[in-house]
């Protein structure tokens, strides 16, 4: 049985904050912060080294409709009605058929942040989904009935954090630098290649490849091609694709070919196409 505190003991810890700033690699639409059936929370400090952020969707759609999104370098706990489990950083985009009606509560992981809760590389996570009893066992095992009995999704996610607090994680600082080192990878646009990240924390590329394979379950060099297509995303979705030539140089690409070939590699369309097919679901939305 779990551990978890009862909904009438949770305390202040337990109540989460609403998470604002819109979600980075949603594709074919301008993300938003919140849209119905939507929504993301902070967790609680005790957590936050661990877990950047809760989220959930609802939908109730009656025609099919696909998603897609851009994955980050995270490990993602998933509760859903019969499919609850952990899954690793996916190799290429991710696709979900929506039909009908349902909804998900799922933890995103810092990069780096799972591993104090498991017993093996991260690596041997990547483009898996494993069931939550195999990597927790028999503790959870009611969880997700425990989570999906309740409307309200931050108070799912309260028992969620209280499961994960009683896995009692330990801080572990190679986790922490190797999210120390993907936030750079995010953030520095100096930054284009696996070696300069590298040099960047002192390290040898071989030691950074271990550490992100240990760590983080993809290697550097995915982590920053994946952050630029990220941005290259976003700023289609702002305003348009603009000088294809431009866009390329500013996200360290060597030319536009190179930008051109691993934008429709991962998203699955040229960046032209997907500004046109942006721009076109956007003017039927209107």
């Amino acid at each position: 049985m779990l551990a978890f505190a009862p909904r009438d003991r949770l305390n202040e810890r337990d109540m989460l904050r609403p998470k604002l700033d819109p979600p980075r690699g949603v594709l074919h639409a301008r993300a938003q912060p919140f849209s119905p059936g939507y929504g993301r929370y902070w967790p609680c400090d005790e957590l936050a080294p661990f877990v950047e952020h809760f989220w959930t969707v609802a939908w109730d759609e009656p025609t099919p409709v696909t998603r897609e999104v851009l994955p980050h370098p995270s490990v993602h706990l998933v509760i859903e009605a019969g499919a609850s489990a952990v899954a690793g950083v996916p190799a290429g985009r991710f696709s979900r058929r929506l039909e009908g009606q349902g909804r998900v509560l799922g933890t995103k992981f810092r990069p780096g942040g799972f591993r104090p809760f498991v017993a093996r590389p991260i690596s041997t996570l990547t483009a898996r989904t494993v069931p939550l009893v195999e990597l927790f066992g028999p503790s959870a095992e009611s969880l997700e009935a425990e989570v999906l009995a309740l409307a309200d999704p931050a108070a799912g996610f309260a028992l969620v954090q209280s499961f994960l607090l009683d896995l009692r994680p330990h801080r572990d600082p190679q986790a922490e630098l190797a999210a120390r080192i993907a936030e750079r990878a995010a953030t520095d646009r100096d930054i284009v290649r696996a070696d300069e990240l590298a040099r960047a924390f002192s390290l040898s590329l071989r030691a950074l490849q271990r550490l992100f394979a240990d760590y983080v379950g993809v290697p550097p060099k995915w982590v920053i091609q994946r952050y630029r297509l990220h941005e290259a995303a976003e700023r289609i979705a702002a305003g348009g694709l603009g000088d294809g030539a431009t866009l390329a140089h500013d996200l360290g690409f060597a030319d536009q070919a190179h930008f051109i070939r691993a934008f429709k590699r991962v998203v699955g369309h040229a960046p032209g196409e997907y500004a046109e097919r942006l721009a076109a679901s956007t003017d039927r939305a209107g």
